[in-house]
This record gives structure tokens, sequence and C-alpha cells, in this order.
């Protein structure tokens, strides 16, 4: 058994304002993200601009909170909210849900195609490949917290979490941080080097994502409010089914790579 490390949630403190790391998380992915997207935009396939990427980045950071949020209070806890509707804007006491992020950047992603005259899923697949890069750190600001953690464990490197009880407990927002950011990142960036046909890297972020959220997801406790919700699958396990089943439909639909976006 591991001991867990008594981190500070807040990483910087100036005078009356917190600067926490979980939201310091966010702002490093979006920096991450916008960085490699300038990079992968030197590839001659690829014919995006610099404006047109810091004007997708602000699109797509209005989508990942407002639709994380969202997606939390539909998905995670609709009772509580409906009884406390003013709790829904106080994003500072956490709850976000990914997919619901993921649903509000398509939406962002759409009407920002819908602005430039790009192809929607061929933008999608210029920007799959960092979206893992902001998916790793997230769930490092979750390891910071001590939030998100799995369930009871004997395995050797189990931890006893500050809110988990007196139990040791898997480090499932580790796993994660490897599977969702690390591993994830890696196979689409070497994946997406050369020409795709449309949509196949977009369907390769999908189904990796689902897979991996899938899996670790036997590993992490389930959110109390819910518990199991099909069995021995939670609602983060029913979320990610549909994506993976979206994500191989479009790899296996393409056919040619495509040479322009």
């Amino acid at each position: 058994m591991l001991t867990f490390p008594q981190f500070d949630p807040v990483a910087l403190q100036l005078g009356p304002l917190a600067i926490r790391w979980y939201g310091l998380m966010y702002v490093l992915g979006f920096l991450g993200a916008w960085s490699l997207l300038k990079y992968r935009s030197r590839a001659p396939h690829w014919h995006w601009t610099g404006e047109e990427i810091s004007d997708f980045i602000f699109y797509a950071a209005l989508g990942v909170i407002l639709g994380g949020r969202l997606g939390y209070v539909l998905f995670y806890n609709l009772p509580f909210y409906m009884e406390h509707p003013a709790a829904m804007f106080a994003v500072w006491e956490g709850g976000m849900s990914f997919h619901g992020g993921l649903l509000g950047v398509i939406f962002a992603g759409y009407l920002f195609t819908r602005k430039t005259g790009k192809d929607f899923l061929r933008t999608a697949d210029f920007i799959a490949p960092v979206v893992p890069i902001g998916l790793g750190l997230g769930r490092l600001g979750n390891f910071i917290n001590g939030e998100l953690y799995g369930r009871a464990s004997d395995v050797p490197w189990a931890m006893v979490f500050p809110g988990g009880g007196p139990m040791a407990r898997h480090p499932s927002q580790l796993y994660e941080f490897l599977l969702e950011g690390v591993l994830l990142f890696t196979v689409l960036w070497i994946y997406s080097a050369r020409p795709r046909a449309r949509g196949a890297i977009f369907g390769l972020f999908l189904a990796g994502y689902g897979l991996a959220r899938f899996l670790v997801e036997f590993t992490r406790e389930p959110d109390v409010q819910l518990g199991y919700i099909l069995g021995p699958l939670s609602m983060g396990q029913l979320l990610s089914i549909p994506m993976i089943l979206l994500g191989l439909w479009l790899i296996f639909r393409a056919d040619k790579p495509e040479q322009t976006a």
C-alpha cells in the first residue's frame, strides 16, 4: 500500500485569488493543444491558419466548460440540480462530465465549420490527436484533488485517499492519465502522421477513448449518487459504448486517404 501525497489543491494564492491545480490543468491543456495544432498545420495536407486555430480553441473552450457542466448535471446528478437549480452555476464546487464536454466541443466544432466553410469530419481529424493532452492533464488534476478515486484493492500500489475512507484503493486517475492521456496521444499522433481517410482519425479517437474509459471504470469507484446503472456497468461505461461503436463505424467506413482539409 502506498501513501497518497498530501497535495495542496491550490497551486498559487494571490491575495483573495486562489489558482487551483485543476483549473491550471485546463489552461495547460488548451495551451498544449494550441501549440501542437500549430505544429500539425505545417503538414501540406492540412490547410489551417494560426488565426483559425486560435478561433477554434476559443470555441472548444466554451464547448468543454458549458458542455462538461451540462453533461454532469444531466447524466450524473439531475435530481439534485432540479431541487437546487442555482447550484448548476457553481462550477467551482466541481462536477464536470467528459462526455458532456465532448458533445459541447462537437457542437462548437459544428458552429465553427459553419462559419469557416471547413468540412466537419476533416476538422475533427485535425483536432483529435491533441485532445488527449487535456484529458491526461485533467486526470492529473483529479489525482491532485484526491477525487474520482478507484475501488478498494489490495494491489501493491493501492492508496488510501483522504475522502475514500480507511480502505486502500486503485489510483484510477493515474490509470486514466496513462491510457486516455499518454497512450491515446501516442497512438493518435503516430496514426495521423500521414494522410488518412476522412473521419478515420476522429473515429480512432472515439473508439480509443471509449475503450480506455470502459476498461478503467472497472477499477473506479462509481459515483455515490448513482452506483451501478446496468448490472456491473457504471454511467461512464454506458456513455462510452456509443463512442466505441461510432468510432469503429467511422474507421471502417473510411476508404481512401484525403489530401486536403
